[in-house]
């Protein structure tokens, strides 16, 4: 178990007021002349708009097995305490820590696809700070409000910096009428700092319908003047590569077609957590990888 750190809080939030902050860190941290293992034009627009879509990342064999586990993973998955249900009808949401309950996708975390891009991006070795599958199920599944994922992992759990990414892996195919996410192009580059304050226990409302931590309607208003919206709309086997401070959100899904992805978030081994930049404990294991921190395997 490693020791608890303490940073300077660069990106102050939840303090009582809605504000922005310039971003300290660069998106892309490999040095220009590093060659990357992705077109050189993804990687620019990666660094332009804080998001790519890498489409036929993952072969149709690769997405049946990966779509086999998450079917087996559901069974029991409300028993296990580390399952997010939707709010109202009560079916699985999100399934947390999967690369640590299952083989397949402990793999499939560390593939060379996915873990050497994020090196490349992070320079730096890394690990897992968060996965989960999300289910977005047909008819019922609830709608993600706009938010910077940074501004919870910084608030909630202790990332000190900009310098961690998400990978969203697609098992089904992302139409633009069931949910997909939508991403604010540009919107990284500053941090929309949040009023209001952290409830106890946040998590536990917060992964069904979050409330605390999310934008103003005059931050939005303004970001999204700015960059516009655009829909990740991708067969299944594509990978959304997307900066851990892009704005993001999805609408429910009322249509027939489930939306379902497997979810990694690469952290920069020299920015693991420290103690949370709130007055409150910090949040489980299965949310935030704290106690077990180990870098994936070149």
């Amino acid at each position: 178990m490693l020791a608890s750190q303490s940073f300077e809080d660069l990106y102050p939030s939840r303090q009582g007021v809605h504000q922005f902050t310039p971003r300290h860190e660069p998106t892309v941290y490999a040095p220009n002349d590093r060659p990357a293992p992705i077109d050189r034009e993804q990687i620019d627009a990666y660094a332009k708009d804080g998001f790519v879509v890498l489409d036929d990342l993952f072969s149709d064999v690769e997405i049946r097995m990966f779509q086999q586990e998450m079917e087996r993973l559901t069974t029991g998955a409300k028993a296990s305490g580390e399952t997010i249900t939707e709010p109202g009808s009560g079916e699985v949401r999100s399934i947390f820590r999967i690369h640590a309950r299952s083989a397949l996708f402990k793999k499939l975390a560390a593939d060379p696809r996915l873990a050497e891009l994020a090196r490349y991006i992070l320079n730096d070795e890394v690990y897992i700070h968060q996965s989960r599958l999300n289910y977005k199920p047909g008819f019922r599944g609830k709608e993600f409000y706009w938010h910077s994922d940074f501004e919870t992992w910084h608030v909630e759990d202790g990332m000190p910096r900009m310098r961690a990414l998400s990978m969203s892996i697609t098992l089904t195919e992302n139409f633009d009428f069931n949910g997909p996410l939508m991403l604010v192009p540009g919107s990284h580059r500053q941090f929309a700092a949040c009023a209001g304050e952290t409830p106890d226990d946040h998590f536990k409302a917060s992964l069904k319908k979050q409330e605390y931590g999310v934008p103003s309607d005059d931050q939005l208003k303004q970001l999204i003047g700015r960059g516009s919206i655009v829909t990740a709309k991708c067969k299944p086997g594509s990978v959304i590569v997307f900066d851990c401070n892009v704005l993001h959100g999805s609408n429910g899904n009322i249509t027939p077609a489930p939306r379902s992805n497997v979810f990694f978030v690469y952290n920069a081994l020299t920015n693991r957590v420290g103690e949370p930049f709130c007055h409150q404990p910090a949040r489980p294991e299965y949310i935030c990888s704290r106690q077990h921190i180990v870098p994936l395997a070149n």
